[in-house]
């Protein structure tokens, strides 16, 4: 049981928790997969944080164990609920609250994590036919997918953005000024990178659309690609690995963080 720190993150206590509770109810891992409906091997990689459990599985936790909700509340903690986002978008949303780390691509918006709620309305409102419920409701969506940021065992996020993101015009100017002076407070948080890559830079690979990739602890695992008339999450390794040579390559033609504020903070001024 010292493989697993329960201390380390929420994903890792329930793990541990797991594992306590089923060697002191004296069942192995076959036989307590026999009774919650799961195979041993999943049972294993749930207590290795080599597999994500379901909820259903953490209140089936609590049925076995005689536990009065302890395993579903710490489900709850280490995988939140679900901010109110799109279909399509459901899955890349659970990897920002599970990833350890989170690198992101775009060559002509701000990303949804750093969005401020006016700049996030005129984008979301743009689309045809949408109803004003459901931009209410997708705006507030994108908003609580902020609270990423905020976990403490929440992922660090590299962000790469093309510098025409700084100079177009999302909305009226007081929007786009406050949307930037948002983006410079977010580029000091400790787990925050953003890296500008400039007009000049040879980055024709990014600018076919942007896109996400996954991390955890250090290995990239799903991907998230923008794509008409929505972005879809892709697990297949052959499109991780070009996503991750295609990132580290725009990388490569980025300014320096330090220099990269100063962009942002000078594009500000600009839009006064």
């Amino acid at each position: 049981m010292t493989d697993i720190d329960p201390h380390s993150s929420g994903a890792a206590r329930f793990s541990y928790e797991l594992r306590r509770h089923r060697l002191k109810a004296g069942l192995t891992q076959e036989q307590f997969g026999r009774r919650v409906g799961y195979s041993e091997s999943l049972i294993g990689m749930v207590e290795t944080c080599r597999r994500i459990p379901t909820e259903g599985l953490a209140q089936l936790c609590d049925q076995v164990f005689g536990l009065d909700g302890v395993m579903h509340a710490l489900y709850l903690d280490a995988w939140p609920p679900l901010p109110p986002v799109p279909e399509h978008f459901r899955d890349w949303a659970a990897e920002e609250l599970r990833a350890t780390a989170l690198r992101l691509w775009d060559p002509l918006l701000i990303p949804g994590l750093f969005q401020t709620e006016q700049y996030a309305r005129w984008i979301i409102e743009c689309a045809p036919g949408i109803t004003a419920e459901e931009i209410d409701r997708r705006v507030a969506g994108r908003m609580q997918r902020k609270k990423a940021l905020t976990l403490d065992d929440g992922p660090m996020v590299l962000a790469l953005l093309d510098e025409g993101v700084l100079h177009r015009p999302i909305g009226h100017a007081a929007a786009i000024r406050r949307q930037l002076e948002y983006l410079a407070e977010v580029a000091q948080h400790p787990k925050v990178t953003i890296q500008i890559v400039p007009y000049g830079a040879k980055a024709g690979a990014g600018l076919i659309g942007a896109f996400g990739i996954a991390e955890m602890r250090g290995v990239p695992y799903t991907v998230y690609v923008e794509a008409q008339p929505h972005g879809r999450t892709i697990g297949e390794r052959g499109m991780i690995a070009k996503l991750v040579t295609r990132y580290d390559a725009i990388r490569g033609e980025a300014h320096s963080q330090s220099l990269s504020l100063r962009m942002i903070e000078e594009a500000v001024r600009k839009w006064t």
